[in-house]
């Protein structure tokens, strides 16, 4: 008999009722949970997968984006606590955006019985930067966006290319870029978690000397791992990906 899938408006995966700990995965922009949908296949059955499905895109396209990175943690945090009923370790992980989104949604879990995460691990992203270290960015036009995207994987990108596909995929990618571009918190939480940060070796997007940074918001210490690849490295390296994980949280 299969495991039941767990889909409810914000979290996607399949229950895993033997499982020690639960990996919660948060997607790039533009991204939807469905870029983990295989991870469960990989992991052993102590580990449940489970993913973020942010609103504009597939069964949620007629929701809007939220428009700033507070108003997206508080409404994923808010679902974790009303929908995760257990109290099963949670480990956060995010690729890109998604690790500026599970670094707030760690923040505002630590503290709770039962929902502080055990480990932040991100990828492809250097840690948040603050309101005095940039000065503050324009929202990027759609050939901004599109030029950005072409760099950061060039083959994925061809499905921009088709209108009809641009046109529902954009809003996301759009709201997505707006968020980022407004994120600028005034100061960092030091966790007190371990993170882990991951990265390829040549993501234009994030040199590997930038996954150091995130030890300015942990207190119990980093560790860096970098695998060949892009910026979607995580495509290719999947598995040994995974299995990385797997090893760091079993």
């Amino acid at each position: 008999m299969t495991a039941p899938d767990i889909h409810t408006r914000w979290l996607r995966g399949v229950s895993a009722p033997g499982a020690k700990v639960r990996l919660v995965c948060f997607p790039h922009a533009g991204g939807a949970a469905g870029t983990f949908h295989s991870w469960a296949a990989l992991t052993p059955p102590e580990i449940e997968v489970l993913s973020v499905q942010y609103p504009g895109r597939q069964d949620r396209l007629s929701e809007p984006c939220p428009a700033t990175m507070d108003e997206l943690a508080d409404a994923i945090t808010s679902a974790l606590l009303a929908e995760l009923t257990d109290d099963l370790p949670l480990t956060l992980f995010g690729h890109s955006m998604g690790s500026s989104v599970a670094y707030e949604v760690a923040r505002r879990l630590e503290g709770i019985p039962g929902r502080t995460p055990t480990r932040l691990i991100v990828s492809g992203r250097t840690r948040p930067r603050l309101a005095q270290e940039l000065a503050p960015r324009p929202v990027p036009t759609d050939t901004d966006i599109l030029n950005h995207v072409r760099r950061l994987d060039p083959e994925g990108a061809a499905l921009y290319e088709n209108p009809m596909l641009r046109s529902v995929i954009m809003p996301a990618l759009r709201g997505d870029f707006g968020l980022l571009a407004a994120y600028r918190p005034a100061h960092l939480h030091r966790l007190g978690v371990p993170v882990t940060a991951c990265g390829g070796d040549s993501d234009p997007a994030c040199p590997v000397e930038d996954l150091s940074a995130w030890s300015d918001v942990t207190t119990e210490g980093l560790d860096v791992r970098v695998f060949e690849g892009n910026h979607f490295y995580l495509t290719p390296r999947q598995e040994e990906l995974v299995g990385f994980i797997t090893a760091r949280l079993l």
